[in-house]
């Protein structure tokens, strides 16, 4: 039975990490779409979104029949817990990934009029990501808390978006709709800083075996 549940644990291992490439290869997608005005990349985020979410159930309904047929305990329960919350927030930045992708296409001719630079915030936000899956591999609790640190960068920079274009509104109160469509791709960005971090606060729990959200 043992040998069993462990060969399960490190099937959903590979599954959980094999989705968080995928979700890691859209976030890239689609800065690389507003950083070149790529409107077929974007278009094409969009499109295969549905991929995100077939696998997302996919490792959920794994860990639940584990659950079910094993009923682990200690440190396989409190590892097959996590997945499955980090499942959810890899399938949120997804779909916030995806959300970039459409509201880049929404702007896409407003982008000539008013030059907002998403960058350092879009690779911060990658950045974020691909660390916190770093840290889910090796285990590196250090890793994972400095993931929750740099969250707090990610939000000053949507800070500075929303301080940008409220001045632009005020200059141009006729493209408030645009400019408003234009501000949520950085609302978006800090969504997906804050769902990496959940990841990285999943990662310390299941190394420490300690809740730290909202501390």
């Amino acid at each position: 039975m043992a040998g069993h549940l462990q060969r399960e644990i490190e099937k959903i291992k590979k599954e959980i990490l094999s989705l968080g490439a995928m979700v890691e290869d859209r976030l890239q997608k689609a800065i690389h779409a507003i950083k070149t005005q790529d409107l077929a990349l974007a278009e094409k985020i969009i499109d295969t979104d549905f991929e995100i979410d077939e696998r997302e159930i996919e490792v959920e309904e794994e860990c639940l029949k584990i659950l079910a047929l094993y009923q682990p305990v200690a440190t396989d329960l409190r590892f097959l817990v996590a997945v499955i919350k980090i499942n959810n927030d890899l399938e949120r930045i997804a779909d916030y990934a995806a959300n970039i992708a459409k509201r880049y296409k929404a702007s896409f001719r407003d982008h000539k009029k008013f030059k907002y630079d998403y960058g350092l915030m879009a690779d911060q936000a990658a950045k974020m990501l691909r660390l916190s899956l770093d840290a889910l591999v090796r285990m590196d609790v250090d890793m994972a808390y400095d993931v929750r640190d740099m969250d707090k960068e990610v939000n000053l920079m949507r800070n500075d978006a929303y301080d940008s274009m409220k001045k632009d509104i005020q200059t141009h109160p006729e493209m408030v709709e645009e400019i408003i469509n234009m501000y949520l791709i950085s609302r978006h960005l800090e969504r997906i800083g804050d769902h990496t971090t959940n990841i990285a606060e999943e990662v310390i729990y299941l190394i420490e075996g300690e809740i730290v959200r909202h501390t």
